[in-house]
């Protein structure tokens, strides 16, 4: 090898006393992260940062447990003994995206709607958000030495420690890293959907279902590339046919949702944010405009 991304030989990091578990700490990172974007694009619809941390507090203990109960349903085997202490051993890896956007937007939708806010309004907010906080929480993944791809001899390969090879791989010594692609694919799209949200009208939850069918059909690709224990079905894995179905509801629903779906909810095409200038008066020459 010319060249390879080295793997931390330890997942902690020890400051005296205190031991700091680095998967934690990229989860807590990605949280802010979250939080911040979510806040700063909340207020600019005209809301509060209180409902924002109210939705936080509840959201993210929510989505924590959806995403430890979907890894412990649907990878049983990989839960470390005794089985009543791993399924709570989060630091150890094992949190299931599914789970956690799923019940941590149901609780965070409840908390909104209790509070005499729009739920709808409050999905597009968050949307770019929780792309980006889940980007920043796959550097966990590299903390773990976890969730890595096929060997690869690329200059970028991802060298992984032997005890962390998964059983049949431990020849090889470079990796995939997929956490690095679904990082940069992540932070993508957030900048994608920003550009997006300001440039045209959406109609709310729109941009929210945009965002889960940009990160279904990347963590579709992204499943094609991993390796480690899972499921498989007609020769895919699990999670490739939770992406597979999510995808095409949430890019059915935004099909009909934004172009199709009449009503009082906005227009039915797709428009630009900007909105024209009438004239002034009928002897004034002057061209319509656009402004923001």
């Amino acid at each position: 090898m010319i060249a390879s991304i080295p793997s931390p030989h330890s997942g902690t990091l020890d400051l005296g006393p205190l031991t700091i578990h680095m998967y934690g700490l990229m989860l807590l990172l990605a949280i802010a992260a979250c939080i911040w974007l979510t806040g700063v694009r909340w207020v600019r619809r005209g809301g509060d940062w209180d409902l924002v941390l109210k939705v936080a507090v509840w959201g993210v203990a929510a989505g924590i447990v959806g995403a430890r109960a979907y890894h412990d349903i649907t990878s049983w085997n990989e839960v470390s003994s005794p089985k009543w202490k791993g399924i709570f051993a989060v630091w150890q890896g094992g949190l299931g995206v599914w789970g956690g956007i799923l019940l941590g937007c149901l609780v965070g939708a409840f908390i909104v709607h209790r509070e005499g806010q729009s739920v709808f309004r409050f999905m597009d907010a968050v949307a770019p958000g929780l792309l980006l906080a889940q980007g920043i929480g796959r550097l966990g993944n590299y903390w773990n030495q976890e969730l890595y791809g096929k060997p690869t001899g690329l200059p970028w390969g991802l060298k992984i420690d032997f005890e962390h090879r998964v059983p049949g791989y431990e020849t090889f010594s470079t990796f995939h890293p997929t956490f690095l692609y679904e990082l940069i694919y992540d932070l993508a799209g957030v900048g994608i959907l920003l550009l997006l949200d300001r440039r045209y009208r959406f109609k709310p939850p729109a941009l929210f279902a945009l965002y889960v069918s940009y990160y279904t059909a990347g963590r579709f690709v992204e499943e094609l590339l991993r390796v480690d224990p899972a499921h498989h079905f007609a020769g895919l894995r699990l999670n490739a046919w939770v992406s597979i179905v999510v995808f095409a509801l949430s890019t059915g629903f935004f099909v009909w949702w934004q172009f199709l779906r009449g009503g009082e909810a906005g227009p039915r095409r797709l428009g630009r944010r900007r909105e024209r200038r009438e004239p002034e008066g009928p002897t004034m020459a002057i061209p319509k405009g656009r402004v923001r």
